[in-house]
């Protein structure tokens, strides 16, 4: 006789649970990702500006535009290197999953 091959049903509903819980937390995810670009599209609008006060600004308005509430203007560090203003920033977002556990995502960007 020969073998037969394939997955049992408790297999699949094991696989099946499993890809829907990853599912999950990668929907749960993306929005974090997306808040990030716009921070970073951000920081690109903001080094246009010469003084601090104004980087902030800039940054606060288009963070109001974007829907960015991780960070704010007074969380960034301007610094200029040479002739040019350079706005960075760090934050780290928690993700819930269940109970006391939780997805730290840390980030980071700087003004080109």
């Amino acid at each position: 006789m020969r073998q037969q091959r394939g997955f049992s049903l408790i297999g699949f509903l094991f696989f099946g649970g499993l890809l829907a819980c990853l599912g999950v937390l990668v929907a749960q995810a993306i929005p974090t990702l997306l808040e990030y670009q716009a921070a970073l599209k951000a920081a690109n609008k903001a080094s246009a500006g010469s003084t601090v006060p104004e980087v902030r600004r800039i940054f606060d308005n288009a963070a109001a535009i974007d829907n960015i509430s991780s960070i704010s203007g007074k969380d960034l560090a301007v610094e200029k290197e040479g002739d040019k203003v350079v706005v960075s920033f760090a934050y780290n977002r928690e993700i819930p999953v269940a109970g006391p556990v939780f997805i730290v995502i840390k980030y980071a960007g700087r003004s080109r």
